[in-house]
């Protein structure tokens, strides 16, 4: 059975973006899905599935979550081995050991190496990014509250829809996802 991460999109503490978890966990169970778990209250989500299509799942699991919340949350979807891919891949570990100013925006398709470009860094900003296949690489070395390098600013500049997660959650989730 392959292991996945999902990540919702603007799951946030309180507010109108809020879910709780574990609500959350039950409707990926509801889902038939196995081995569902969650991870800090951000949308994160860790499961089993016989599935290997990635458009099902992410219709399943959009079916699901728009019928118990009433409406549509983007969904991105990692198997663990793209994120074992994606960890090998971070050009900013040899330059960043503080784990709170490297970061990972997860893009729900390919935006095409063009973009790369697109994502220079604007003026007055220390930060870089890095577009590797569907998945931005994010070094803040002043720290990601002060930077323009928002998930906003990379969805804008690459024309699709991501999720942005520091690095201790992607080692977290990619620890969860390869245990269970």
């Amino acid at each position: 059975m392959a292991r996945y991460v999902a990540l919702l999109r603007a799951v946030n503490i309180g507010g109108a973006s809020s879910m709780a978890m574990a609500e959350l966990k039950e409707v990926f169970v509801s889902c038939g899905f196995d081995r569902v778990a969650t991870y800090i209250q951000s949308g994160n989500v860790v499961f089993g599935c016989p599935e290997t299509d990635e458009a099902a799942i992410l219709a399943e699991i959009g079916r699901a979550v728009t019928q118990r919340w009433g409406r549509d949350v983007p969904v991105l979807l990692r198997s663990l081995p793209e994120l074992d891919a994606m960890i090998a891949a971070n050009p900013y570990l040899a330059v960043q050991t503080d784990q709170t100013k490297l970061l990972v925006t997860m893009l729900s398709s390919d935006p095409g190496a063009d973009k790369q470009a697109a994502l220079a860094s604007p003026p007055g900003e220390t930060g870089t990014l890095t577009l590797l296949g569907r998945d931005v690489f994010v070094h803040v070395p002043d720290g990601y509250g002060r930077s323009k390098l928002g998930n906003a600013f990379v969805e804008k500049k690459t024309g699709v829809v991501g999720t942005t997660r520091n690095w201790r959650s992607v080692l977290k989730l990619r620890e969860m996802a390869a245990a269970a």
